[in-house]
């Protein structure tokens, strides 16, 4: 029997707005530490990672501000936080190439895609930038420009 997957690209949530906030540099993988009633409420899809960040306290990483909302019918005897810190697992030496990067240069960690991979929950996490408002201003220039150039060229062909 094989079952039927409504999602079958893997992508659980994305963080589109990391993309416009965030020059983007460093990619990294992270497993997450979830407790049942969230891994229940993924499977629904209720997850929002889009004002999210990581941490570094003990030399543990943690996703602080994804919200995972819990289901109606989760149990009574489970206390459901939505928006608790939840621990990511990296090996060590990942965690020590965060913290010196944050630290030495100044980035930020920033999660832009939660996704199944097999059975587990992993986050795409990235050493980020700010960017300026000038910066944001140019990224929609450019991008308006080659949504123009695209619609010229299909009407010349």
């Amino acid at each position: 029997m094989k079952k039927n997957k409504s999602n079958t690209s893997g992508t659980i949530a994305l963080n589109k707005k990391a993309r416009h906030d965030y020059h983007l540099e460093d990619k990294m993988e992270a497993g997450i530490a979830l407790q049942g009633w969230e891994i229940k409420s993924i499977r629904q899809g209720k997850v929002n990672i889009t004002d999210n960040y990581v941490i570094i306290q003990n030399g543990e990483a943690y996703l602080v501000g994804a919200r995972i909302t819990p289901l109606n019918q989760a149990s009574t005897h489970v206390i459901c936080e939505p928006e608790r810190a939840r621990k990511l697992l990296l090996n060590q030496r990942e965690i020590d190439r965060l913290i010196g990067a944050r630290d030495r240069q100044g980035y930020s960690i920033v999660a832009t895609a939660m996704y199944w991979k097999k059975c587990w929950v992993k986050l795409e996490i990235y050493l980020a930038k700010g960017k300026q408002s000038h910066d944001k201003r140019d990224t929609i220039k450019d991008r308006d420009w080659e949504r123009q150039k695209a619609r010229v060229m299909k009407h010349k062909a």
